[in-house]
């Protein structure tokens, strides 16, 4: 009882599953880590395996380690595409000709569907197909039956990740997730900044507007 809890407490505190140190990987995945080598004190990573009050209510590490790859690579392309295109500060300004412009990058999609209704669809279109390979075709990752390994959709046109060791994989891979966190951070101190004034006191003694 005690530790469902803190569960419940660590849950308004943010997503602890998504920024918590890399779990132990499943068998088919290289990892450099130990089963010790992470902090994880609710043992949140255990979860479905510790507490399970009900048959596969919990997902499995695949599942969220899936989920975290994924939200961290979207952060990560966001957080750029708003650096890329805000103009003054160190944004740099960069526009696609013939596209619509918006200064306020909360309301820059909105007005890109309306105005490009086609080329938002065919984004849709290819977020409905990386949805459905991460769970799909692979199996049912959510209580670890699945036969991908997380985070890998089979893009390697250039054949770089058959250069690396499985040593180089597993470390590159924890680079990707440690910068994903810290882009998600990033995106939601954006949220933040825009919506509730001197949240980010950073943001305002760099000047940001």
């Amino acid at each position: 009882m005690v530790k469902l809890i803190l569960i419940a407490a660590a849950s308004f505190l943010g997503s602890a599953v998504a920024f918590q140190a890399p779990a132990q990987a499943s068998a088919r995945t290289p990892s450099l880590l130990k089963a010790t080598d992470y902090w994880d004190p609710l043992e949140l990573s255990l979860l479905g395996e510790n507490i399970d009050t009900f048959g596969n209510m919990f997902p499995h590490q695949d599942f969220v380690t899936e989920a975290e790859i994924k939200h961290g690579r979207m952060s990560m392309l966001a957080w750029t595409g708003i650096w890329a295109t805000h103009e003054g500060g160190f944004g740099l300004g960069l526009h696609i000709p013939g596209y619509p412009v918006c200064d306020d990058w909360t309301k820059a999609l909105g007005v890109f569907a309306s105005e490009r209704p086609t080329d938002f669809a065919a984004i849709l279109g290819l977020i409905a197909i990386a949805e459905g390979e991460s769970v799909g075709h692979s199996g049912d990752n959510f209580r670890g039956m699945g036969s991908k390994i997380p985070g890998n959709n089979g893009l390697d046109i250039l054949g770089l990740k058959k250069k690396l060791s499985a040593e180089e994989q597993a470390r590159y891979g924890a680079v990707e997730r440690t910068q994903g966190r810290a882009a998600m951070i990033a995106m939601a101190s954006m949220f933040a900044f825009e919506s509730i004034p001197g949240s980010v006191p950073l943001m305002d003694l760099f000047g940001a507007k």
